[in-house]
């Protein structure tokens, strides 16, 4: 039973709330991004997703680090709003935004392109952004809306940036994923909107599990490169990844989680962890849980064979005819 499943049985609600309670308490200090001292004064990194929720946490972490942070995200409005926001909290003025619509693989490109084109190097990229619960929709590429902004739109940006990050080595690169990735499965035609279930969050573990898979093949292929690749689960986080879910969950959750749940801020935590701290310095192919440890994640995810199918297929899809 998984942790949106949860809010549908009282009991499982209460009582996972209050285990939820009881480990964020115990893990609350493991590793506190405000006391890590790592300075990003020269280095550049990107936050997708970073108008709201975790990506807005993390890159308001990065400028207060004074890195030059880009963030890359899909209103405008929002992203202004949010650039001004970090201007003034950090007093760091080397922060930009740059619009891209993850689930258009011409927008991933066109991004890169323009990012290709100002930046001399980039040390740190976060896929932080995604989306859960959107019925199904299929893009001008052919591809579900949920495969494509979660995964196949964050695995052709990475890959168009690889060049850029190898010369800017060391660098990092970290992709949000989630603990639902244990009841996801994998079936290629899932990529168009095909043989799947429209339930609640299940296109969303499917993605997340691609996410894992992917992330650890990347790694596998950076080897030797400077460039390290990790996938991370930041927790049970209050965010606006549910607003496609009905208003009775969403409302159900927002109790619950305004007591048990972590913040935006606590959520950015293990997505640092594996961006800037040295304990994570050379560290590649790893699965980082919500409390900054390193846990293995579903067997699926460690198969080696499928990762590299999965790769190659997703390198096919993604590839411009």
């Amino acid at each position: 039973m998984g942790w949106l499943d949860v809010l549908w049985n009282p009991v499982w609600a209460i009582s996972t709330a209050l285990l939820a309670l009881v480990v964020r308490m115990q893990r609350r200090g493991r590793w506190d991004p405000h006391a890590c001292t790592v300075r990003l004064k020269g280095k550049t990194a990107i936050v997708t997703g970073a108008n709201t929720g975790i990506g807005k946490s993390i890159a308001l972490d990065f400028a207060r680090r004074g890195a030059r942070v880009i963030l890359a995200c899909r209103s405008e409005a929002r992203g202004t709003a949010t650039l001004k926001e970090i201007r003034e909290k950090t007093g760091n003025r080397d922060i930009h935004l740059r619009l891209v619509d993850l689930s258009s693989l011409d927008s991933v490109r066109e991004f890169t392109k323009r990012i290709l084109e100002e930046e001399k190097a980039l040390h740190i990229l976060v896929n932080n952004a995604g989306i859960s619960g959107l019925p199904r929709q299929i893009t001008k590429d052919g591809f579900d809306v949920s495969f494509a902004t979660n995964h196949l739109g964050p695995f052709l940006l990475t890959n168009l940036l690889l060049d850029l990050m190898k010369r800017s080595a060391p660098a990092r690169i970290v992709n949000l994923s989630s603990v639902n990735h244990v009841k996801g499965e994998v079936d290629f035609s899932h990529f168009h909107g095909e043989n799947l279930t429209y339930h609640r969050d299940n296109v969303y573990n499917h993605t997340k599990l691609h996410n894992i898979i992917c992330t650890n093949e990347l790694a596998r292929r950076l080897e030797g490169t400077g460039v390290t690749a990790n996938s991370v689960h930041p927790g049970v986080v209050m965010t606006e990844v549910m607003r496609h879910y009905p208003f009775m969950f969403r409302f159900l959750f927002n109790c619950i989680g305004i007591f048990f749940f972590k913040s935006p801020d606590e959520g950015a935590f293990s997505p640092t962890f594996c961006a800037v701290s040295e304990e994570m310095e050379g560290i590649t192919g790893k699965y980082c849980d919500s409390d900054c440890s390193l846990v293995l994640p579903a067997p699926l995810a460690r198969d080696a064979a499928l990762a590299v199918k999965d790769f190659e297929i997703c390198e096919r899809l993604t590839s411009k005819l």
